[in-house]
């Protein structure tokens, strides 16, 4: 009785007790009228049921050839008008030299117009003459701005180390004809390889995948329904599972991410173009002030200049209420409502950088608010998403499924079980290794019910991968310690509990270091198999073979004179 007293005054069986009650603490296993069985588990598909969605980024990449003194007049005399004469062009020129273009023209410019293209100085030559130089350009920047302009989309610059070049990265659809079409307007085409191939690939570039990813990933699991695990198959596409959730359900959650917009309201109905949701740097929590509902949030420096020079273009300045700034998801409006006169009289001093959007004062203003803050932070998708498959788990069979793995899981127990039994023969072993085994399990499962992990089909594969292992280092104690099978005096136990644990610290790293890259490169199912299986490892090393160690020391008298006896 004395030895199990003592054991209950160790600091390592206390440890492991209170984290062994916290982990069904966390995992609160419980019976819930009209549910049935409910815990804090998060199980995946293939286990819950459910639904997933296969999204295509729409975009295209190409490197192109122009004439840059065509493409600057392409650019500019729809702007101002007229017809434009070049006087002076070294765009085309190589080295360090500032690039700049020099045009003259009859119509009256003002540098404003042209501002967006670089630095630009108007003057006035004999007659009714102008020239205007533009300086701080380059042809890169001329073809991006031209084509942004043309189809109304961001066109951003990609970075090819193994490519000579400029790839052009069109985050809209646009075939490469219709590419082509608008090239040839401005003396221009499409790249050819050396083997005579076009360089035109439909699709975006693994930075822009990514980031969509990403984006779409904080979107849908702000919206606190479930965590739903995105991720990314080859460049084109987006995977994304929805555990417990029908296939419609599944698609109008899937369907509120999108490319997030500020336009400006010019005269009537039209607008025009202020920023994307990348000019958002940050955004606030919705706050009650002033009797209203207001969503904060911040522009970085090119969104509010940029915001700044249009309102003052377009007038919205001298009569805000009838320039409102408006909000768009994937070109449908969500909010709507004219510059307050005193952000007005602001943007006619300097360019504001922290904003806040005013929804109204009832409990749905409150909502539209909140949901505002979701699509400010979480709706600039890079590219449009278009949904190219789906389907759907029946729950029925995902739950024969998390069945099926529960009972895959006590047979390997009891079998391991059984193995360590006709090892042994001493049920004074057998029962407190399969103890420490069992709560290992339960250990793993409560760290995965504190960080939200969803648990699927190659997660539970990991946990009884880790209850093998656990055995086979369980088994290395003990065979370790019982020397012609009985404990050694505690002086020799001390030092082959050592050798022991040096071994299994050797076979843990190993396991830890082989599962590492598939954490980090891995896909899907071979991810969650080797994270379950790592964090099963790290449990019994540092918490349940220490105590195993400790508990079979004492089930098992020991004195200083190596006589060992079952303890009462």
């Amino acid at each position: 009785m004395s030895d199990k007293k003592s054991l209950l005054k160790n600091p390592r069986v206390i440890i492991f007790i209170v984290l062994l009650l916290g982990s069904i603490v966390a995992i609160h296993p419980g019976y819930t009228p009209g549910n049935g069985t409910t815990s804090h588990l998060n199980f995946g598909l293939d286990l819950e049921g459910g639904s997933w969605l296969q999204i295509k980024l729409e975009g295209a990449l190409a490197q192109v050839d122009v004439d840059s003194g065509k493409l600057v007049s392409g650019i500019v005399e729809p702007i101002i008008g007229a017809p434009i004469e070049i006087t002076k062009n070294n765009l085309d020129v190589g080295g360090s030299a500032e690039k700049s273009v020099t045009f003259t023209t009859s119509a009256t410019v003002s540098a404003s117009q042209l501002e967006y293209l670089g630095t630009v100085s108007v003057d006035k030559l004999s007659g009714s003459t102008t020239q205007v130089t533009i300086s701080d350009i380059s042809k890169e920047s001329l073809v991006q701005a031209y084509l942004s302009k043309a189809l109304d989309a961001e066109v951003v610059l990609v970075p090819m180390s193994n490519q000579d070049g400029t790839v052009y990265e069109i985050r809209t659809v646009v075939t490469e004809q219709q590419l082509e079409s608008l090239l040839e307007k401005v003396g221009g085409s499409i790249h050819k390889n050396e083997d005579g191939t076009s360089t035109y690939k439909e699709g975006v570039s693994t930075d822009t995948r990514d980031l969509t990813k990403e984006i779409l990933s904080d979107k849908l699991n702000s919206l606190g329904i479930k965590d739903i695990p995105v991720r990314t198959v080859g460049d084109e596409y987006i995977l994304i599972d929805f555990a417990g959730i029908d296939l419609t359900t599944a698609k109008e959650i899937a369907e509120k991410p999108g490319k997030f917009e500020i336009r400006i309201q010019t005269t009537g109905n039209e607008t025009e173009h202020v920023l994307y949701g990348d000019s958002i740097v940050s955004v606030g929590v919705p706050s009650f002030h002033d009797e209203q509902w207001h969503t904060p949030f911040t522009l970085d420096d090119d969104g509010a200049r940029t915001l700044q020079k249009i309102a003052l273009d377009t007038g919205a300045i001298d009569n805000p209420d009838s320039h409102y700034l408006k909000m768009y998801l994937d070109g449908v409006e969500i909010y709507g409502a004219p510059l307050s006169s005193s952000a007005a009289e602001k943007l006619r001093e300097g360019p504001i950088y922290s904003w806040e959007a005013s929804t109204g004062t009832d409990e749905a203003a409150k909502s539209e608010a909140t949901a505002l803050q979701v699509h400010l932070r979480a709706g600039a998708l890079p590219v449009n998403v278009k949904l190219v498959g789906s389907g759907h788990v029946d729950a029925g069979l995902g739950s024969q499924f998390k069945t099926a793995a529960l009972i895959i899981g006590l047979i390997s127990l009891l079998g391991v079980a059984a193995v360590v039994y006709f090892k042994y023969r001493r049920p004074e072993i057998l029962i407190p290794m399969v103890g420490t085994s069992t709560s290992e399990v339960i250990m793993i499962l409560g760290v995965a019910a504190l960080i939200g992990w969803q648990l699927d089909l190659a997660s539970i594969a990991g946990v009884i991968a880790s209850i093998g292992t656990g055995i086979d280092h369980l088994v290395i104690i003990t065979d370790e310690v019982l020397a012609e099978g009985k404990l050694p005096p505690t002086r020799v136990f001390k030092s082959r509990i050592s050798k022991a644990f040096t071994i299994i610290l050797g076979a843990a790293s190993t396991n830890i270091i082989a599962l590492s890259p598939l954490v980090v490169m891995g896909f899907g199912t071979l991810k969650g198999f080797a994270i379950t299986t790592i964090i099963g490892v790290l449990i019994g090393v540092i918490i349940a073979r220490p105590v195993y160690g400790v508990v079979i020391k004492e089930l098992l008298h020991v004195d200083e004179n190596g006589t060992a006896s079952v303890t009462e």
